[in-house]
């Protein structure tokens, strides 16, 4: 397969998004460990340093525009996959068998990849721009190191009802996405023995669930003031 055909072919389209998919699901596993801090419930004193650390060292740096990269390139993969699919299939079918065919959130990955698309907008405008473009409160940490305060960032935010719900919402649909994606990805890189198969589907229900679960009650927790 040519470097072409990696991204016009059918194949090629799903192999690339199911790479891609697998690492930002890498990400999701970094990304939510580090959330997962503010229930230290410490001030933020450790949020920040796993927040700093990311930020600030070379070599996350050099993975964040890789990330970009991926993020990109599987939006795209998705939208091209999805408007094939559309094209193909311009006839609908005599007999509508619905979720006994296959899951409505596997029927609807363009609709659920789009919302995910605009809380990840909301999100980058939220805090990445700020902590890489804007000026942001600082915080010193245990032993002096002063670093980008995003944890009272957080507070602040997640003290309108409106973003809490957005959020959730959008962990809602990044739940749905990930409960087709997650198996998806390794079927189509070749895993078919059936024992594994099973496995991965419940991984991928486990990890559709409580990732997002996670994700969802950071911003629900500063506003019910469950974290200060």
């Amino acid at each position: 397969m040519t470097w072409k055909q990696v991204f016009t072919s059918s194949i090629g389209q799903k192999i690339t998004m199911s790479l891609t998919g697998i690492f930002l699901i890498l990400f999701l596993i970094v990304h939510v460990s580090v959330n997962a801090c503010v229930w230290f419930n410490d001030g933020g004193e450790i949020f920040n340093r796993a927040a700093n650390f990311l930020g600030a060292n070379a070599v996350p740096r050099v993975i964040e525009v890789g990330l970009f990269l991926f993020f990109i390139l599987h939006i795209v993969q998705g939208y091209v996959l999805e408007a094939e699919n559309r094209t193909k299939r311009n006839v609908p079918y005599a007999i509508n068998y619905g979720n006994r065919g296959s899951r409505w959130y596997s029927r609807s990955m363009g609709l659920l990849g789009t919302l995910v698309l605009l809380f990840l907008i909301i999100h980058l405008i939220d805090f990445w721009i700020p902590s890489r473009f804007g000026k942001m409160p600082e915080a010193t940490l245990t032993g002096g190191k002063v670093v980008h305060n995003l944890y009272s960032l957080m507070q602040i935010r997640f003290q309108q009802l409106w973003i809490v719900i957005v959020y959730v919402i959008g962990c809602i649909s990044l739940a749905y996405h990930l409960m087709h994606g997650f198996y998806s990805a390794f079927k189509t890189l070749g895993v078919y023995n059936k024992r594994y198969l099973i496995l991965i589907r419940w991984c991928g229900y486990l990890f559709a669930i409580i990732v997002p679960l996670v994700f969802a009650m950071m911003p629900i927790s500063f506003y019910l003031g469950w974290v200060k």
